[in-house]
C-alpha cells in the first residue's frame, strides 16, 4: 500500500500528466486525456475525470457522451454510498478497438492482437533463426487473416499495425547469420506487409516499442519515468521520462547494448548480456527456445549461474550512469529471458550496487510487467496511441491546426 504522502504525490503527478487543454480546437485532445484517465483506472465518474484532467464537468459530460457513442467506454453502473444522486461510473470498452503488433527479431517472429484494455486476444509466435522478408510476410498474412475471423472481434475495429524491429536487424554480425539475411537491408517493410492488407503500418525500434508497452500496460502506469532494458538476441534500451518516450536527437536513445566494456571499444555490453551471449555460454547444452532455459541439466544450469553473475557485474556501471544522469524511478528488465532468471539477475544487480555504498539513490532494478511479448504488445499500442490516447505529439498536431 502507498502511504499518504506517496498517494498524494502520485495523484499530483497523474493529474499533471493527464491535464486537458483549452486551446482552440483541442476537443480531440481533451477526449484523449479523458479516455486515458478512465482506461488506466484513475477516474470512474464524470466528476473524477474533471478532477484529474482539469476540465469542467459540462465539458466532460460532452466528452463521455462522445466516447459512449464511439463505443470506447461503457457504463459500469452507479456509484452509491456518497452524498447526492448516485453517479454513473464508466470503464473502458475492451472491444472499442483492436490493433495488431508484430515483432521481427533474429531468432523469432511474434504477432499479437491487442484490444483497447490491453488484453492480448490472440497470439502466434514462431521460433526461427534469421527469417527472411518473404517468410515473415507469409507468417503475418496468415495470422492477420485469422485475427479478422476471431469470434467476438469486430474486424472493422482493427485500426492498424505496429511493427517492432531492431534498428540494425541485418547489420549486426551474429553467429550463423546467413548471407541471404542481407535482404532486410533493402526491403521496404511497410510495402511488404501491406500487400494483402490496407491497415496503416507504423515501424518502431523493438526496445522503444517494449518501453511504450510497459508505459501504457505495465509498471509505467505508476512509474512515469523509467529505463526499460530489452533482452533479446541482442540488448536494447528505452527511456521514458514523465510519461513520454524520449528518442534523443537522432532517435537512438537507450542504445544500451552498444556501450563499450573495454578501452578498445571492441567488446560491448550485449556481448555479455543478451540471449546470444547466453546461448554462446551454453554451447551444445543450449535449448531450442528460451522458455526451456529453466529445465536444463545441472551442468547447463551452472553455466547459466556463471553467466548471470557476469552479466550482473557488467550491468552495474551502466546502471550507475543511468541513475546519475536520468534519475528514473526504476529500471525494468524484459524480453525473452524467462521471468525467474530476470528476477535472479535483478536481485544480483541490486545486491552488487548496494554493496558499493554509493552516495546516490539508485533506481531499483525489477522485472518488467511486460516481458516475453513486450515488443509485440508495445508495437500494437502504437496505432491506439495515434488514434485515441494522449501524447505530446498528438497535442503538437492539434495545436498546429
Amino acid at each position: 500500500m502507498l502511504d499518504e504522502t506517496n498517494r498524494r504525490s502520485r495523484q499530483s503527478h497523474d493529474r499533471a500528466s493527464l491535464s486537458g487543454t483549452n486551446i482552440e480546437r483541442a476537443g480531440d485532445y481533451n477526449q484523449r486525456v479523458a479516455l486515458q484517465s478512465i482506461r488506466v483506472g484513475l477516474a470512474k465518474t464524470k466528476q473524477e475525470v474533471a478532477g484529474y484532467t482539469g476540465l469542467t464537468v459540462p465539458a466532460v459530460t460532452n466528452i463521455t457522451n462522445r466516447l459512449l457513442d464511439e463505443g470506447l467506454i461503457v457504463e459500469a453502473g452507479k456509484l452509491h454510498g456518497h452524498r447526492g444522486q448516485p453517479a454513473m461510473t464508466f470503464t473502458v470498452n475492451p472491444d472499442g478497438c483492436y490493433s495488431i503488433g508484430l515483432n521481427i527479431d533474429r531468432d523469432h517472429v511474434t504477432v499479437v492482437l491487442l484490444d483497447l484494455a490491453g488484453q492480448v486476444r490472440a497470439r502466434a509466435t514462431r521460433e526461427v533463426a534469421f527469417a527472411g522478408p518473404e517468410e515473415v510476410a507469409a507468417f503475418f498474412d496468415q495470422h492477420a487473416r485469422a485475427f479478422r475471423k476471431l469470434k467476438g472481434v469486430q474486424a472493422d475495429r482493427i485500426i492498424g499495425v505496429g511493427v517492432a524491429v531492431p534498428d540494425d536487424l541485418a547489420k549486426t554480425d551474429l553467429p550463423n547469420r546467413p548471407a541471404a539475411y542481407e535482404a532486410w537491408n533493402t526491403v521496404e517493410l511497410r510495402a511488404l506487409l501491406s500487400r494483402a492488407h490496407d491497415w496503416p503500418i507504423t515501424v518502431e525500434n523493438d526496445a522503444a516499442a517494449a518501453a511504450l508497452g510497459e508505459l501504457h500496460f505495465g509498471h509505467g502506469m505508476r512509474n512515469r519515468s523509467f529505463f526499460y532494458m530489452l533482452v533479446s538476441s541482442g540488448l536494447g534500451g528505452g527511456l521514458v521520462i514523465d510519461g513520454e518516450y524520449f528518442r534523443g536527437a537522432h532517435g537512438r536513445s537507450g542504445e544500451l547494448g552498444f556501450l563499450p566494456t573495454d578501452p578498445s571499444g571492441e567488446a560491448t555490453l550485449e556481448d555479455f548480456f543478451s540471449l546470444s551471449s547466453l546461448y554462446e555460454a551454453l554451447g551444445d547444452l543450449a535449448p531450442s527456445e528460451p522458455s526451456e532455459l529453466g529445465g536444463l541439466a545441472p551442468e547447463a544450469l551452472g553455466r547459466i549461474d556463471a553467466w548471470l553473475d557476469q552479466a550482473a557485474e557488467r550491468l552495474c556501471d551502466p546502471l550507475v550512469s543511468i541513475s546519475c544522469l536520468i534519475d528514473p524511478q526504476a529500471v525494468f528488465i524484459g524480453g525473452r529471458l524467462p521471468g525467474p532468471l530476470i528476477d535472479r539477475l535483478a536481485q544480483a544487480v541490486n545486491d552488487k550496487l548496494a554493496a558499493r555504498r554509493l552516495a546516490l539513490t539508485m533506481a531499483p532494478v525489477r522485472r518488467a510487467a511486460l516481458s516475453t511479448d513486450a515488443p509485440a504488445m508495445g508495437a500494437a499500442i502504437i496505432p491506439i496511441i495515434a488514434r485515441h490516447l494522449p501524447s505530446r505529439s498528438a497535442l503538437r498536431t492539434i495545436d498546429q491546426l
